[in-house]
């Protein structure tokens, strides 16, 4: 399952660490269980707080619902959601008494590296929380039976082979959430190779870089076609994106770390911190400081600032 140990970089700043262990006899890579197994070995109180995962943490809802935020975005699961958090992402439970369901733990690297399935898996941007419906929801909880109960049913197999099994069934419940039917008129046009090159710089350079002239002077396009491109693939103009980033990273920072205000400023490419805090206020409503220290009480902070592509159900 997983090992706790508590967060110490900088400093700590309040969130849990969980690392992925494999438990002795079990498939190296992948832990499936129901919802109701992780609330008994979870620490008390642990489930409930914040954590920051080195894992992927599938959880498919067959009933009940629950609040769950993930990377200071609140989200609601409820009978026949999906919830995918990937590893460096904090996430906490509302009320895990309140669901039942599938639990799936993956580490990194099970799915065949380079791989389209490995690729839709790690990607950073694709939804926390699907709602597939009709024959995908079918399909979907189709596809989590078959890898729940290939994982308990492993009597005669050689443990390559078992492996490889799970791999696989993996592989169908990622492609089949990858390509999910959304409802018509719902779905956002595929992204373009503008827009995928710019996530990819902003990904790479938001702590150095926040000006979009910038982007398109090293990407070749203009300002005008990497906005237009951000808006059609991610529905915010590509300012708006880039400052979700850098919002993003000054959350867990704040979150994660001990670090002053004025040196997380400077990680994230502000030139002093009373920029820094004046950004900061302006899109959450409170000072770094107040955010941190809402956190450090247990209280979940306002999350009026959502991720890069927001909370999408469509892929």
């Amino acid at each position: 399952m997983v090992k706790k140990r508590q967060a110490a970089d900088d400093g700590g700043g309040g969130i849990i660490d969980l690392a992925y262990q494999a438990p002795p006899g079990t498939p190296a890579g992948v832990e499936v269980m129901p919802v109701s197994e992780l609330r008994t070995r979870a620490p008390e109180g642990l489930l409930v707080s914040p954590q920051r995962l080195d894992f992927h943490q599938i959880v498919a809802v067959r009933s009940g619902a629950s609040a769950h935020t993930v990377d200071f975005t609140g989200h609601w699961l409820d009978e026949g959601s999906v919830l995918w958090v990937r590893p460096g992402q904090v996430q906490q439970f509302g009320d895990p008494e309140a669901i039942e369901g599938t639990v799936i733990l993956v580490q990194p690297g099970f799915l065949p590296s380079g791989s389209p399935v490995a690729a839709v898996a790690d990607d950073p941007f694709r939804p926390v929380v699907w709602q597939p419906v009709g024959q995908d929801r079918e399909a979907v909880f189709c596809a989590v039976g078959h890898l729940e109960a290939d994982f308990r049913t492993s009597t005669g197999l050689p443990a390559d082979v078992h492996t490889d099994v799970l791999r696989h069934l993996l592989s169908v419940l990622v492609l089949r959430l990858a390509h999910l039917t959304a409802p018509v008129g719902s779905r956002m046009p595929a992204p373009g190779d503008a827009f995928l090159d710019f996530r990819a710089a902003v990904e790479r350079d938001f702590a150095t870089s926040h000006r979009v002239a910038d982007y398109a002077r090293a990407l070749g396009y203009s300002a005008r076609t990497l906005s237009r491109a951000t808006t059609a693939a991610a529905g915010v103009g590509a300012k708006e994106f880039i400052d979700r980033r850098v919002m993003l990273e000054a959350k867990r920072l704040l979150a994660h770390s001990g670090l002053p205000a004025a040196r997380i400023a400077g990680r994230i490419g502000f030139d002093d911190a009373a920029n820094f805090s004046k950004f900061f206020q302006h899109r959450e409503g409170c000072s770094p400081g107040a955010f941190r220290a809402r956190l450090q009480q247990g209280r979940t902070p306002h999350h009026g600032d959502h991720s890069a592509e927001g909370d999408r159900h469509s892929p």
